[in-house]
């Protein structure tokens, strides 16, 4: 484990999704318009849109919200066009990023993208040229701050809910499950009344890589701003120790 701070992280991330919490709106819009036409509007019976509204609750979607756009998605079910596509490369000094993005311009998509790495020094590389330094996890953040229940309670709460791991940091508890499993921890702790700072399906690094180049930090910087303002990007991992 990484001794920096994941919660520390959490909350810039959020400070800057709640600058742009229209753009996260719109993102988790197209997930649910894609898995509403790929499995139809009941998530009882869709597992892929019952992830989605997992995502959109943690990310403080309203229930209307949420509602109107799976109503929206099944009645444009037949115009929903969208895709999912991977981009794979190295930032500056070898930090290795991945790229989420949902699309339906795949040659404007990948155009960009190219350009976001290009700008910041570093380049696209092939399909697993570094995903296989990343294991797929469900990852769920809790602030101690925002938690009454002793780390070994909360432990045992979601280990029974079919947690893989638990951790402790210096102030938050990090919780790790199966990507299949994720929906029904979240589930379980949103239920007994946890609050999550995050709760997500993510690509976490097996290693994390330090840069104390400042020239390598603004292009790496550079990269991650250019993908974070495009609309297409749905989310960016890399393993820099920020």
């Amino acid at each position: 484990m990484s001794g920096h701070s994941k919660f520390a992280n959490i909350k810039h991330k959020k400070e800057k999704n709640d600058a742009a919490k229209g753009k996260i709106f719109t993102i988790i819009g197209r997930e649910i318009a894609v898995a509403v036409k790929e499995g139809g509007a009941d998530p009882a019976n869709n597992f892929k849109l019952a992830k989605v509204i997992a995502k959109a609750k943690a990310n403080n979607m309203p229930n209307d919200t949420i509602e109107r756009g799976i109503k929206k998605a099944a009645g444009d079910a037949g115009n929903v066009n969208y895709e999912y596509v991977t981009y794979e490369g190295y930032g500056p000094n070898g930090i290795a990023i991945i790229v989420d993005a949902l699309t339906d311009n795949k040659n404007r998509t990948a155009a960009n993208v190219r350009s976001a790495f290009t700008k910041g020094n570093g380049n696209i590389g092939t399909p697993g040229c570094v995903s296989f330094m990343f294991d797929k996890k469900g990852q769920i953040i809790i602030a101690k701050e925002d938690c009454e229940l002793e780390a070994d309670d909360l432990m045992m709460q979601a280990l029974d809910a079919g947690a893989e791991d638990f951790s402790e940091e210096e102030d938050s508890y990090e919780i790790l499950t199966d990507p299949d499993a994720f929906e029904e921890v979240e589930k379980a702790l949103r239920e007994a009344g946890i609050v999550m700072a995050s709760a997500e399906v993510t690509m976490i690094p097996q290693n994390y890589v330090e840069l104390t180049d400042e020239t390598a930090l603004k292009n790496l910087q550079r990269t991650l701003d250019l993908l974070d303002e495009d609309d297409d990007v749905q989310a960016v991992y890399h393993n820099w120790d920020e």
